[in-house]
């Protein structure tokens, strides 16, 4: 099997697995995501989820998160990793953006990198699914799956994120990467031995 064939086959069983992609993470609008992807650094969507609530009853505009104290975001996000580094950067973001940006999300990737919290795979999230640009965001589900699937040779999450690009229609992007997130986790999770991974048995099994 060819590596077109192999991302063909990727695209074909995952639109049968998954015709809806909802977003993994609760929000009502760009800034309410990219607050969430930013808290979502080794931290499970499902625990974002269970904090943001709270959060963004009290602070869901960067007005009313500039003006908190970092040790009151702490303690709103306390039971999220890296809470201390976290709260420092939602602070820091919500203030820039005012003064950048009159409290609206940029809508380029070089606005957003710039933003405290803020790597490409937040500013590719928000891109896509808070702006509707085709972007690609890689996690470490799809740089481990791309990798297992032999589409991508890419050492890091940078290289699996420009073949991923070649290989699949920019049509599909923003839908596909939320595809192969819910695959990993349901099918392929990374402390589990495969057994259900029936894409890759598809692909390398005789």
């Amino acid at each position: 099997m060819t590596k077109k064939q192999r991302a063909e086959l990727v695209q074909r069983e995952l639109d049968k697995l998954y015709p809806t992609t909802p977003i993994p993470l609760d929000h009502t609008d760009p800034y309410t995501l990219m607050v969430a992807v930013a808290l979502s650094a080794q931290t499970t969507d499902k625990k974002v989820n269970e904090v943001t609530p709270n959060l963004f009853e009290v602070a869901g505009t960067p007005q009313r998160m500039a003006k908190l104290e970092e040790f009151q975001i702490k303690e709103l996000i306390k039971e999220i990793g890296l809470s201390n580094t976290k709260a420092k950067n939602l602070k820091r973001m919500a203030e820039l953006l005012l003064e950048r940006h009159n409290g609206i999300v940029p809508q380029t990737y070089e606005e957003l990198e710039a933003l405290p919290g803020v790597g490409h795979k937040t500013a590719s999230v928000v891109m896509s699914q808070g702006f509707g640009f085709p972007a690609f965001p890689v996690d470490t589900h799809i740089h481990r799956l791309m990798t297992q699937w032999k589409l991508t040779s890419g050492k890091n999450v940078v290289e699996t994120e420009k073949d991923a690009k070649k290989l699949f229609p920019e049509e599909v992007w923003n839908k596909l990467h939320l595809q192969i997130i819910f695959y990993g986790r349901e099918y392929s999770p990374a402390r589990g031995k495969g057994e259900k991974d029936f894409i890759t048995k598809m692909m390398f099994e005789k």
